[in-house]
């Protein structure tokens, strides 16, 4: 159909030119509200209250851009640019569950992405009093996917063993191995953490 319409507009316009404008500018106009009418998804406005509230935001706030600046294109670049900060901060949020304690060791599971939104909620989750001699950190359902990332395992890693803990780091996927072993310092002599 898009196709269609859009061969149909160049054939008014090429074919048909001369005709098309003796269209009254009014009539013209009343086509392209009546158009604006029947494209509009009227039925978005009943469910405002039952989609999220970060959509509603972003669907209001591209609307107003869009009126406000008559530009379509502004108003889908704030649309998008709005939505990918929704989208960080709701993947931002890292859990660590301690899920295994013994007197010789604690593991802690960790759930969510670790990234640069979400490494001071990762750092702040550890218990570091009371350490025990063995620290696991299982990361096979999570993801680290930048140098912040990274930064904030050293953080943690050197903090454990500041306290004389071995610690072990499981369950990294393939790209967060890559990552920790091309990045990570906690191994190095006299590590220091990173200032990310």
């Amino acid at each position: 159909s898009t196709f269609t319409a859009g061969v149909f507009l160049m054939f008014l316009i090429l074919v048909l030119g001369e005709w098309v404008v003796q269209v009254p500018m009014p009539a013209l106009v009343g086509v392209m509200i009546m158009v604006s009418i029947g494209t509009f998804d009227w039925s978005s406005l009943r469910t405002l209250r039952k989609v999220p509230l970060a959509d509603t935001v972003v669907m209001i706030v591209t609307v107003i851009t869009v009126v406000a600046t008559d530009n379509l294109s502004i108003g889908v670049i704030v649309g998008v640019i709005l939505s990918a900060i929704f989208f960080a901060s709701k993947i931002s949020r890292v859990k660590v569950k301690m899920t295994s304690v013994s007197d010789q060791e604690v593991v802690y599971d960790i759930k969510g992405q670790v990234f640069f939104a979400s490494v001071q909620e990762f750092v702040n989750s550890f218990s570091y009093e009371d350490v025990k001699k063995r620290v696991v950190i299982n990361f096979s359902e999570a993801q680290i996917w930048d140098d912040s990332g990274v930064a904030a395992v050293d953080k943690v890693v050197l903090k454990f063993k500041e306290h004389h803990a071995d610690v072990q780091l499981v369950g990294l996927n393939e790209p967060s191995r890559n990552l920790i072993e091309k990045l990570a310092t906690y191994n190095h002599p006299n590590a220091q953490p990173s200032g990310h």
